[in-house]
């Protein structure tokens, strides 16, 4: 389904070519998506990103398109890896307070995200290291290229895109509550089918309980 399609169903659906819908329909289907990457995860939009830690730093950048951790490792200058434990972010600064590190060349144990912008990691690393941050990312928008184009969602998740869409607009034009909740059913029955690609791995499952999420922002 391409971006073209897919608004033309949008206004199909809802029979609805106002000017200020229409003009609006980039940011109600962004919107959408944001709605199906907040429900769940899924493995094709998983990544690895490069990093370095300083010695005596506690935090570590995060990558611009982070969504969700799937782990965390730190490799020396021997080639000795060590995956970190993710922990919640208030247990971490209770029980590491001090921010010094440990020790010369002591490797970090636990991680946990901090704000939208770092990872806090203790013990504070004690030396340089080679980070490794494997995580669940945003995938661009299929508002963001051509008409004609197409995303992994618009191919693969065709009604969870498409009733998403409908519920946005739906909520935009203020419109019946009956076919408001036909169009949440609808959805809901789309996600529930999609969240078996992905294992059925909800973005709030349990193993991420406790720690700060970073939203999907449309």
């Amino acid at each position: 389904m391409t971006l073209t399609e897919l608004k033309t169903l949008i206004k199909d659906y809802l029979q609805n070519s106002e000017t200020t819908f229409v003009n609006d329909l980039d940011q109600i289907i962004k919107q959408a998506e944001a709605r199906i990457l907040n429900s769940v995860q899924l493995p094709v939009f998983r990544k690895n990103q490069s990093g370095t830690t300083s010695a005596d730093n506690q935090y570590l950048s995060i990558p611009s398109d982070f969504l969700a951790p799937y782990s965390l490792s730190v490799t020396d200058g021997d080639g000795n890896q060590q995956f970190l434990l993710n922990k919640d972010v208030n247990w971490i600064r209770e029980t590491y307070p001090s921010a010094t590190a440990t020790g010369s060349g002591s490797f970090p144990k636990y991680y946990s995200i901090f704000s939208d912008d770092f990872f806090i990691m203790s013990p504070t690393p004690g030396a340089a290291f080679t980070a490794e941050v494997h995580y669940f990312y945003k995938p661009a928008s299929i508002t963001s290229g051509a008409t004609g184009g197409t995303t992994w969602l618009s191919t693969n998740a065709e009604s969870s895109l498409l009733y998403g869409c409908l519920v946005e607009s739906y909520t935009f034009m203020k419109g019946e509550p009956d076919l408001m909740a036909l169009y949440r059913e609808r959805y809901d029955e789309s996600i529930a089918r999609l969240k078996v690609l992905g294992d059925g791995r909800d973005r709030k499952d349990a193993y991420r309980g406790g720690q700060l999420r970073m939203p999907v922002m449309s």
